[in-house]
């Protein structure tokens, strides 16, 4: 029968802190197949699935995986403690945190500061990028949360609503549209339109026309909404944005007027995303809980703020 030892937990701690088998091998100093077998072995010991494994894809770690890693850290340096009374304390648990880069300058830092004051024994690390590389993070265990968008997660992630946006369209003062209370898709539809680069984003707010039977004409694609705004600001199309900075000044320091898109389907929830099994004693089951309260709304400052998807 398999007990664990403590080179078994320093197998475990290598692949979480390295986030690859050949590298996590090297540190140990065992051979990436002598090691890939020592997991597996550890798995059915356990009866958990500690690890990821997909053809073509690296090796990366479960939900259930890293909670294990974090207790197996702070068994390691226990026995470090033992041997030498000097050595470093118990680590702390870790988390991290996602947020869709659009969202991340209304959201990011209320999100962090409220995790800091509830759970100032974690170590808390972040990321504000794109939805491809925020999705990718989340399937492969290299993440425990993320604020977004609900687009292109599939149904092994919970989602809690936090706020409910509608985009809006974006116009010089001098515009035909600039005095609208409100716009439609249909009345979008006939005028040129900026839209984001980001390709969720893109596909989303094309299947926003779509279902309404319309095609609508690009003039540009931006690569950020700063630069969405700008080109919206100096005539260069119609800009639609679900982010609101406030101050209504492109960068370059232009007037936008902001018309409320009305259609209702093209309301988008902003959600916080999760591993649909997080266990109830791991960091993040907490982080979650944490944040659902902080950043749910109503939140004025966020509904002032409508984020952009496109």
């Amino acid at each position: 029968m398999l007990y664990l030892t403590l080179r078994h937990y320093e197998y475990i701690c290598a692949v979480a802190q390295h986030g690859s088998l050949s590298a996590a091998a090297d540190a140990v100093h065992v051979s990436q197949p002598a090691l890939s077998a020592a997991l597996s072995r550890i798995e059915d010991h356990l009866g958990l699935s500690l690890f990821l494994r997909r053809r073509g894809a690296a090796l990366a770690m479960t939900p259930q995986g890293r909670l294990f890693a974090e207790k197996a850290q702070a068994l390691l340096e226990q026995a470090a403690l033992l041997e030498d009374p000097k050595a470093a304390g118990a680590g702390q648990k870790k988390l991290m945190l996602l947020c869709f880069s659009d969202l991340a300058p209304f959201l990011l830092a209320p999100a962090l500061k409220a995790l800091r004051l509830a759970m100032p024994e974690v170590e808390i690390s972040h990321w504000a990028c794109g939805f491809e590389p925020l999705i990718n993070a989340l399937s492969n265990g290299e993440a425990d949360l993320a604020i977004t968008y609900d687009l292109g997660l599939d149904a092994g992630f919970s989602r809690a609503e936090l706020d409910r946006l509608s985009p809006h369209a974006l116009v010089p003062p001098d515009h035909p549209l600039a005095g609208c209370g409100g716009i439609s898709l249909a009345e979008l539809a006939e005028h040129p339109l900026v839209l984001s680069q980001e390709g969720l984003s893109v596909h989303h707010m094309l299947g926003l026309f779509k279902t309404h039977g319309l095609v609508p004409r690009i003039a540009h694609r931006a690569d950020s909404l700063e630069l969405l705004r700008s080109l919206a600001a100096n005539g260069e199309g119609v800009g639609i944005s679900y982010s609101l900075p406030p101050g209504r000044m492109s960068y370059d320091g232009k007037t936008l007027c902001e018309i409320r898109v009305t259609d209702a389907r093209a309301e988008e929830p902003v959600i916080l995303a999760a591993h649909a099994d997080l266990p109830e004693t791991s960091a993040a089951y907490q982080a979650h809980g944490v944040l659902k309260e902080a950043l749910s709304a109503p939140r004025s400052d966020l509904a002032q703020a409508d984020h952009h998807i496109d």
